[in-house]
This record gives structure tokens, sequence and C-alpha cells, in this order.
């Protein structure tokens, strides 16, 4: 296994960039998220890898051990929890573990598995960012003195916000069973919370309302289906 932040010649933090020298690997499907936290890492110093998918980030994790993982709870594949308890129990031990969702219950969730620390979403402020990932480091590896930061929110790629619109629409027009009908919801519903966009979350919610209830529910996927095909041909913006 490769461990990048054991090389010697590895840049120093510094009051502007103080996760210089740190990697971060961020498990997160949704790309607009995903490039939320390049964004974040960009201003931090710190450098990033990206899996989509629990079986991408076990990968990655077999050859490379970097110093931060940060993972979404709700991924394609499975929860992200799981990933959290494995990684928790492994050894050596990644140095920082954190889990991030947009749902209200998913904190108690990830530090129930074994993370170090959350991340709320939508996640935009560098200074809360910084805070977690510092405050959760190794005390010989967190920057010493005063951080600089500007912490004004970070705007991640509107074109980003399309792609996970295609990805939704991928999923929803090859198969609408149960389970990928509440993965679709939750996706979704994260995306447009991190997004703003209160139409299109509300119409997730009805969606995973109708699941959890025992509903007959081809009207609210329909709904959805089109607000997703909206924001696919521009007809909304963010």
């Amino acid at each position: 296994m490769t461990d990048p932040d054991r090389h010697t010649h590895l840049p120093r933090p510094t009051a502007t960039r103080p996760l210089l020298g740190l990697t971060v690997l961020v498990v997160e499907d949704s790309r607009y998220a995903c490039d939320a936290m390049r964004l974040l890492c960009l201003r931090s110093g710190a450098r990033i890898r990206r899996a989509d998918c629990l079986l991408s980030a076990r990968r990655h994790l077999m050859v490379y051990r970097p110093t931060v993982v940060i993972v979404d709870l709700g991924l394609p594949d499975g929860s992200g929890a799981d990933l959290i308890a494995e990684m928790a129990k492994t050894t050596p031990r990644v140095s920082v573990i954190l889990g991030t969702s947009g749902d209200s219950f998913a904190e108690h969730v990830a530090f129930a598995a074994g993370a170090d620390g959350f991340l709320p979403k939508p996640v935009d402020s560098v200074v809360a960012f910084q805070n977690e990932i510092i405050g959760n480091l190794p005390p010989e590896r967190q920057p010493r003195g005063l951080r600089m930061v500007a912490d004004d929110p970070v705007r991640p790629d509107p074109l980003a916000y399309r792609d996970d619109m295609a990805h939704a629409a991928d999923v929803l027009n090859v198969n609408r069973d149960g389970r990928m009908v509440d993965y679709v919801a939750q996706f979704l519903r994260g995306v447009a919370f991190s997004a703003g966009d209160h139409v299109l979350q509300a119409a997730a919610e009805d969606v995973s309302r109708a699941r959890v209830e025992g509903r007959s529910l081809p009207g609210d996927v329909a709904r959805l289906s089109r607000l997703v095909q909206e924001r696919l041909a521009d007809r909304v913006a963010i």
C-alpha cells in the first residue's frame, strides 16, 4: 500500500493553505458535491482523489492510504457507514474518517460506525471544512500558528449539477425497481438540497415518503423524472 504522506519532500502547511501535504479521498456519487469538495481542497492546499461508489473506494484503499477519507452515507452500491466501519477497524488506520450527508439522522449513523467527525451538507465553508479535518488530525500532524482564510462559500460548477441530473435520468430510464427508486430519491434529495433546488428536493422527498408509507407512487416518480428532464434541458437554473 502506498502512503503518499510519508514522503519527506511533501510541502509544509502554511497560514493560507493549512492542509498542504495531505491527501483527501472523497467517496461521493454526486459530481456537484464532489466539485464543492474539490474547491475546498484547492483553497486549503490538499490533494483530492475521488471514488463514486463503495467498490471504487475499496479498490483505491487497497493501493493508497490517504490522510483523510470523507464518505457520503448514501452511495449507489450500499451505505457509506459500512465503509466507515471497515476503515475504523483497519490497521494502519486512516488518520481522519469523516461522514457527510444532508440527512438529519446521518451524523449519528456516521459516529456509530466509527467516524471521527461529520460534515453536514451542503459543505461550502472553507473554515468549517478545515476545522473538521484539522481538529481530528493527530496532534503532531496539526498545523501550528494562525490560519488566514477567506470564508466566502465555494460555488460548484453548474455543469456538475447537470451531470448529476444525467446520472439520475439514466437510472430512472433503465431501472425503476424499489431499491433503485429509493437510491435515486435519496440521491436527488441530497443534490437538490446542496444546490438550493427546493422544487426538486420536495419532489424527491415525496417519492421517499410514498415508499416509506407503502403507497403507489408512479405519479410521484413520473413528476420527479420530468423535473430532472427540465434541468437537463436547461429550462431551470440553479
